[in-house]
């Protein structure tokens, strides 16, 4: 939020109208949803009391989620963008990692295939 500018429009993530549509779409399925669930048929009268506690209960914990996800957003630094991780080039470190065998193992000898794998056992 520092780096808005006076007279210009904050970015959806940033401003206030995000949450709060998300929130309100929340509210207003909760409301349809508890006004038919609620009311236990068509042949009873509508729970509008329960439809709109459900809808401002739906609508309070969303906002108040969504606060809080808003608010511990945080751009990664320039940095980590730049491939100085562990994984630079799979096709250069071939000799690395779970799938190395024998002698593309760093200072490995070959291993010996095993007795079973051609047929002949020891008895």
């Amino acid at each position: 939020m520092a780096d808005q500018k006076p007279g210009k429009p904050r970015k959806l993530r940033t401003s206030v109208k995000g949450p709060l549509m998300f929130s309100a779409f929340w509210a207003a399925l909760a409301f349809v949803a508890v006004l038919v669930f609620a009311s236990g048929g068509s042949a009873r009268t509508p729970r509008f009391d329960l439809a709109f506690t459900g809808a401002g209960i739906a609508f309070i914990v969303t906002l108040v989620i969504a606060a809080m996800l808003s608010m511990s957003y945080k751009e990664n630094a320039e940095h980590l963008g730049k491939g100085s991780g562990v994984n630079l080039s799979s096709a250069k470190n071939a000799s690395h990692g779970f799938g190395a065998r024998g002698q593309d193992r760093p200072g490995g000898t070959p291993e010996a295939p095993d007795a079973d794998s051609q047929g002949t056992g020891n008895p």
